[in-house]
Formats: C-alpha cells, sequence, structure tokens
C-alpha cells in the first residue's frame, strides 16, 4: 500500500531551505519551459475584498515530466500592518502527479511567492539590463522590495540603490535593513523622480492603481522590471514609457488582461506585436538588450509555473533535509 502521509512545511523551515540564487535558476529554467509549450498552466483565479482592502490570487501549473503539480494561493490584505499582521499571506498544495495524491503542504505565509517574484526580477535583469549595473532604484518598501534586491544581489553587484515609498519611516526602515543585511549602500529619497532619475535599473513593487513612474524619468539603457502589478487595474507605469521601450512580458496572454502591457494596449501606446516573452529570451528564441541605449520594460504579473517550480525545489529540499511533520489523511 502507497504510503498517504502528508507532509507539513512551516515558513520557519522553508526560509532556510531555498536561497535566492537557486529561486533564478529555477526560474530561467521554469520560463522557458512556459515558453516551449511544457507547462500545463490554467487561467489565474484573482479574487478582490475591497470592503477589507484585500485581494487574493490562486495560481498554478504542471511541468511537463515532473513528479509533482502545484497549486498556490497567496493574499495580500493592506490593512494588516495596522492589526500588528503581515500585509502577505498564503500556503501551497503539492500534489503527486501520478496519482493526484496531496504530497505536501506548504505553509509559507507567501514566502515562496515572494522568492520567486523576485527571482523573476533578477532574472529578467539578468537578460535584459545593460552592465555594468551601478544604480538601482526601488519603488516601494514592502516584502517585494526586499526579496527583490536579495535576488538582484545574486546577478549582479550595483554600486548603490535609492529607495522611495509613500510612507518614508518606512522607505528608511528598510533601507536601513537591506544596508546591513546586503553590504551595500541604500539609501531612502523623498520623491519617485529623485528614485527613478538616472538608474540602471528601476524595480516597482507596489499594489498602485495610478502611475508613479513616468516616462520621462527614465533614460535611454534602463531596465524596468515592473512586478506590482499583478491584477486588473494595477498600474505603476507610465504607458507612455512601454512606447518607448522594448516591452518583455512573463505570459502575453495573461499580460493582455492585467499589469503595465493591458495599461499600454489600451491607451495604445504598443501593440500585441511589439512585446516579446521572458521565456523566448530565457529560451534562446528571442534576443535580449540590442543597444546600449534601449530602455528595456519587464511586465511581471507572476505565472504558475514558477510557483510550481519553485514549490517542487522547496519539497525536495525540504524532504533531504527531514523538515517538516507527517500528517495521514
Amino acid at each position: 500500500m502507497e504510503e498517504r502521509s502528508i507532509l507539513v512545511v512551516r515558513a520557519a523551515e522553508l526560509r532556510e531551505l531555498v536561497a535566492p540564487a537557486e529561486a533564478v535558476a529555477v526560474a530561467h529554467d521554469a520560463f522557458a519551459r512556459l515558453w516551449r509549450g511544457a507547462v500545463e498552466q490554467p487561467d489565474v483565479l484573482s479574487l478582490e475584498l475591497p470592503a477589507h482592502r484585500g485581494e487574493v490570487h490562486a495560481k498554478g501549473a504542471y511541468l511537463h515530466g515532473a513528479p509533482t503539480f502545484a497549486i498556490k494561493v497567496a493574499s495580500g490584505f493592506y490593512d494588516n500592518p495596522a492589526r500588528g499582521l503581515p500585509v502577505s499571506a498564503g500556503a501551497v498544495w503539492v500534489f503527486d502527479a501520478a496519482t493526484g495524491l496531496l504530497r505536501a503542504i506548504l505553509l509559507d505565509d507567501g514566502l515562496l511567492t515572494e522568492l520567486r517574484t523576485g527571482a523573476a526580477g533578477a532574472l529578467s535583469t539578468r537578460l535584459l539590463a545593460r552592465a555594468p549595473v551601478g544604480t538601482v532604484a526601488v519603488v516601494g518598501a514592502g516584502g517585494q522590495a526586499r526579496h527583490q534586491l536579495r535576488a538582484l544581489a545574486t546577478v549582479c553587484a550595483p554600486r548603490q540603490v535609492r529607495l522611495w515609498a509613500r510612507r518614508a519611516e518606512a522607505a528608511a526602515r528598510c533601507a536601513a535593513e537591506l544596508s546591513q543585511e546586503l553590504g551595500l549602500p541604500v539609501e531612502p529619497v523623498a520623491s519617485p523622480a529623485d528614485c527613478v532619475r538616472g538608474a540602471d535599473v528601476v524595480i516597482t513593487t507596489t499594489p498602485s492603481r495610478e502611475p508613479l513612474v513616468r516616462a520621462e524619468w527614465v533614460a535611454p539603457g534602463t531596465h524596468v522590471v515592473a512586478v506590482g502589478s499583478d491584477m486588473p487595474g494595477k498600474v505603476e507605469l507610465d504607458p507612455a514609457l512601454l512606447g518607448r521601450a522594448t516591452v518583455v512580458a512573463d505570459r502575453l496572454a495573461q499580460c493582455r488582461e492585467q499589469g503595465e502591457v493591458a495599461a499600454a494596449l489600451r491607451a495604445g501606446t504598443i501593440a500585441e506585436a511589439d512585446v516579446v516573452e521572458l521565456g523566448a529570451i530565457a529560451a534562446g528564441d528571442a534576443p535580449g538588450r540590442r543597444r546600449d541605449d534601449e530602455i528595456t520594460v519587464a511586465d511581471l504579473t507572476g505565472v504558475g509555473a514558477l510557483d510550481a517550480a519553485i514549490a517542487a525545489l522547496a519539497l525536495e529540499r525540504a524532504r533531504a533535509a527531514g523538515a517538516g511533520e507527517r500528517l495521514r489523511p
């Protein structure tokens, strides 16, 4: 009789099991597989709870040939800090691909979503940014700002980071934490314009529903990583910026409906034919940066293939380390 126990692994253990550099490698492989059609990935399920300033995403995928598939639910509730609670939460269910049996529950509290999003941003920088990367601008001071910089540090060595957030105290706290952790100068600044102007890489990580980064602030040669617009109605970038840029989507079919690509399509500043998929570049089927003065924008709305890939890695690491506890259904 096949073993029916379910491995339960908690966030504190997962934090020690998966490193940002490993997540970047997993992201590269998952994007290439997605581009080549070697992934079964359903549409995203999105749920908004406006009365509670909350949002929920359900994503998942099966990578062909993998022993497991995964379904992830992640949430963001933006009034939680006032309650002494984190903004992000979530869990991942990992199933046996041959039998459909539940094999693991990863109670990651949103950690794996943060890790894979940071990895996708770092991958886009490795494939598209102009070298060397001197100044990085980060818009936002939440968990994703931290994970983007941690992952970025595995693919390049910026000289300095500027960081802006709506709440100056949050920006100062995030900058101090990251300066100490990463050993590089992270400076809080007073405005989005001060943050963005002259940066080699710009990373936007907010749930904004109006543009925060104006086209005229972004210099030729800049690479922009936009990760906050992960639901319809969200936007962080001026659509005119995409009209000046080479635009890369994590998944065009998804970005038609949400993210910076969707906003630019509605504004008429780009056409679908202008958009390249990140997986095509990762697979070597499309070029990355072509000129030093080219502006590149990566619209990363979050794909289930990365959730399944990072969950598989986390489960492999947990089993090898003897982490978690076993439950029987």
